[in-house]
């Protein structure tokens, strides 16, 4: 294990200096959160329908009576046998989470596009009680750039985290069918807004795993992925 070794008093100076690059990155990062909140808002039109445990739900069911949502796009394709490995992972911070929001006017839900028993299957066996819903039959996927099929990809139609998907899938085998994000929506009177998404890195905020890891002695490793495994898959 590589490391330099040194006195209290060289650590103090050095994590001293380190603690004013921290604060920079706080006051960066609330600033980065007023934009965020300034974004415009984009009224939804469409009728999107979910299945749920109890039934049929259109998004402003979702909101369970509160005046915002956070939707988390998890990677649930209709011929996938289990959840995404990574998605599972981020999943796995919800449990103890998602009580606070929804206590502070935010519903949450999770959307993948796999059948809703599947869906259930799989939260039954991650031991997970966040609310699951399946856009099976639904455009919701498809217009919020987290579902792609191999025509709309290669017409160029289709984009992920903002910028051509075609541009990174020039080898067809690298053709995702589904892909990792989350959006925001609000009520405002009679009408839901999209009010945010953000994809890939962009999640990184939202997967707790990592924000430790950055604190531990030899940080995320993240040259080698292979190690992380759905939380019952550890030996």
């Amino acid at each position: 294990m590589e490391h330099t070794e040194g006195t209290r008093e060289q650590w103090l100076a050095a994590r001293t200096e380190l603690l004013a690059a921290e604060k920079e990155l706080t006051r960066k990062g609330d600033e980065v959160t007023r934009q965020r909140l300034a974004l415009p808002w984009v009224r939804i039109d469409k009728d999107y329908r979910f299945e749920t445990e109890n039934g049929s739900a259109s998004l402003r069911d979702l909101f369970d009576g509160r005046s915002q949502l956070i939707i988390y796009h998890f990677m649930f394709g209709p011929d996938y046998e289990e959840g995404c490995p990574s998605c599972s992972s981020v999943a796995d911070g919800f449990n103890g989470s998602h009580v606070h929001w929804e206590n502070h006017d935010v519903a949450f839900a999770v959307v993948s596009r796999a059948p809703i028993d599947k869906l259930l299957d799989y939260r039954k066996r991650m031991g997970w009680d966040f609310r699951w819903v399946s856009s099976f039959e639904s455009d919701f996927n498809f217009d919020f750039r987290v579902s792609f099929t191999e025509e709309s990809v290669a017409a160029g139609a289709d984009t992920y985290n903002f910028r051509p998907l075609a541009d990174d899938m020039r080898d067809p085998k690298n053709l995702p069918s589904e892909a990792p994000g989350m959006s925001a929506f609000a009520i405002d009177g009679d009408s839901i807004f999209h009010t945010y998404s953000s994809y890939a890195r962009g999640l990184d905020a939202t997967w707790n795993m990592w924000a430790w890891l950055d604190r531990a002695p030899l940080g995320r490793n993240e040259g080698d992925l292979s190690w992380f495994r759905r939380h019952d898959q550890y030996r």
